[in-house]
């Protein structure tokens, strides 16, 4: 092998290791985009607890999260039921209008990250599930950071990829009886 091909050839060698990019190009991308919400820290529950299904577990310690995953035309999430009334299981009213919503409509409250600070606040998304889609408007926050207290009624910090969704949305996409809790579903902005 001559001179030049070994300088060629380690030329080649530095710059795929300088810029890995140049080789796998979008692929390189894709994996950047692929990285996953990893917790932020962790929130521990009260030794004394509220007595209710959904409430904090006394002394369990919870992950939270600053993050979603990156929003596409498909991201996925897992929806929840969520009782948006007055007395219902959301606590407070809703953080983007101040209010409480019946459960006849179409709302949802979004993890942390995918709220970003209130910018979808009255924003439809879209979400598909079991070969039906609607569209949801945005009205509340799914804190993904506070929990196991009176302002989150009571229950743990959401899930960073929650959806946290309205009996309307759920009879809308056709989900009912034990099919209700932790559904896998797919979400876009409207």
């Amino acid at each position: 092998m001559s001179t030049t091909s070994i300088l060629v050839l380690a030329l080649a060698g530095l710059l795929l290791v300088a810029f890995p990019s140049l080789c796998s190009g979008r692929a390189a991308h894709h994996d950047h985009q692929a990285e996953k919400c990893k917790p932020s820290g962790t929130l521990e529950s009260p030794a004394r607890g509220h007595t209710c299904d959904e409430c904090c577990k006394p002394g369990h310690i919870y992950p939270t999260y600053q993050c979603s995953p990156p929003i596409s035309k498909q991201t996925k999430a897992v929806m929840t039921l969520n009782d948006f009334s007055e007395g219902g299981d959301g606590g407070d009213p809703s953080e983007c209008d101040g209010k409480f919503h019946k459960n006849s409509e179409r709302v949802v409250a979004l993890s942390t990250g995918w709220y970003a600070k209130g910018k979808r606040c009255g924003k439809n998304i879209r979400i598909h599930a079991k070969g039906r889609s609607v569209l949801a408007k945005v009205v509340d926050e799914c804190d993904t950071l506070h929990g196991c207290d009176k302002p989150h009624a009571f229950q743990p910090p959401c899930p960073h990829n929650d959806v946290d969704a309205s009996q309307a949305v759920w009879d809308a996409l056709g989900i009912f009886g034990d099919e209700v809790g932790d559904f896998p579903i797919t979400w876009s902005d409207a």
